[in-house]
């Protein structure tokens, strides 16, 4: 892993889970940590009521949109992370690949959305303590 890792999060749409395990990475490892999203299939935007679940939290993706994944984002990456969706990334040695098994928030209201936002929060810490846990003084 480079000095400064990255993470891909890969959704079909790219317009709800791999969007909040993005704006989780960027928002609780600041700047030690790299981060994108993709998806297979982008939407035409981020899901309304991920938006707003993050948004509960203190998060703001609504400025955010999804982006096509493509083979140099996974070059570029460290640990490539599919949200249980049944994409699949280009493998290439030396990566890690993960897949979080999540429920789709597409077409959900925000209460359903909630649980998803905290499990993907829960999963994120986990990795930053693998690969980029906080500097000890």
């Amino acid at each position: 892993m480079s000095e400064k890792p990255s993470v891909l999060f890969v959704c079909v749409h790219n317009a709800g889970r791999s969007q909040m395990a993005a704006a989780w990475l960027s928002h609780l490892a600041g700047d030690r940590v790299e981060v994108r999203s993709a998806g297979s299939n982008p939407g035409a935007a981020v899901n309304p009521a991920a938006v707003e679940a993050m948004r509960e939290v203190g998060i703001d993706i609504s400025a955010e949109a999804p982006k096509i994944l493509t083979v140099d984002a996974v070059k570029e990456s460290d640990v490539c992370i599919t949200m249980g969706c049944g994409d699949t990334c280009p493998v290439f040695p030396g990566k890690r690949y993960l897949d979080w098994q999540l429920e789709d928030p597409a077409g959900q209201g925000v209460e359903a959305v909630r649980p998803i936002r905290d499990e993907i929060k829960v999963l994120v810490e986990g990795l930053i303590k693998e690969i980029a846990p906080e500097p000890t003084a």
